[in-house]
């Protein structure tokens, strides 16, 4: 798969483009070939206002979120009181989507919705989704601003398969708004989420992320999104790889956290 590489930075006032300085360009396109992929980020400053992506064309293209959907899928299961809180057990039913079952063994078991947030037990979100059900997904998903709103794949776990998908850019505007607290969600719900997504807390920085991984069509698609809190101030990330399914490289996953903490770092964040 041929990398492409535009360096810009986006500022989304006034459409204005400008150069990224050709060490973040150099960077980015070498931590990319480096774990052969295709890959997409896009970075946001908080304070400072300014955006930093890689392509602005892929930056907004869609696909399937796969587990970063377990951000909003908690915000909407709270909301919907389908669970009271991040606590609550949802009972293994025995068996699962046959594609799945067998995948990661010790994930199978009765467990909290905060432990399958942590370990990224697919099942006990589609336990909730058949819970939830698409109206109030799409009625969510709309309110948010989340996605393209295509929920037309027939089975419950629309965000590993089908057409329903987000871009990277999307990405980040929806957790702007979730550390901002403006998203169509009580402020409970909200900052018990704030509170699972929390994945590393050093002396230098806290992070609240989530990562995702699915394939379709011969591609290996693999996010991490999140955002950073500092000392200097709040940084947004979403970074998307696309890997072809006859390289399935052991490190792909490792690929996501090390090109974007490199970039974040380069970005002046930590």
């Amino acid at each position: 798969m041929k990398l492409k590489f535009f360096p810009f930075l986006f500022l989304v006032m006034g459409w204005q483009f400008v150069l990224i300085p050709a060490l973040q360009a150099q960077s980015f396109e070498t931590l990319c070939k480096q774990c052969e992929v295709d890959g997409t980020i896009v970075l946001y400053d908080f304070a400072r206002d300014k955006w930093l992506i890689s392509d602005t064309v892929k930056a907004a293209q869609s696909s399937l979120p796969a587990s970063t959907f377990k951000i909003i899928n908690s915000l909407i299961a709270l909301e919907t009181g389908v669970i009271k809180d991040e606590n609550e057990v949802v009972r293994w039913p025995g068996k699962t989507d046959t594609v799945l079952y067998g995948y990661r063994p010790e994930i199978y078991h009765d467990m909290t919705v905060r432990e399958a947030f942590e370990v990224s037990a697919g099942w006990v979100y589609i336990e909730l989704a058949k819970r939830i059900g698409k109206e109030r997904y799409h009625s969510y998903l709309q309110k948010a601003g989340y996605g393209n709103g295509n929920l037309t794949h027939p089975e419950d776990d629309f965000w590993n398969y089908g057409v329903f998908g987000i871009s990277p850019k999307n990405q980040v505007e929806f957790l702007i708004r979730l550390y901002k607290n403006e998203l169509p969600f009580s402020k409970r719900s909200i900052e018990l989420v704030k509170k699972i997504m929390i994945s590393e807390k050093t002396a230098e920085y806290v992070i609240h992320a989530k990562t995702g991984w699915t394939r379709q069509a011969g591609i290996n698609t693999g996010w991490w999104v999140g955002w950073m809190e500092t000392k200097k101030g709040v940084y947004f990330f979403a970074t998307r790889l696309l890997q072809p399914r006859t390289n399935n490289r052991a490190d792909f996953g490792t690929c996501r956290k090390r090109i974007t903490m490199t970039m974040l770092k380069e970005f002046g964040a930590y």
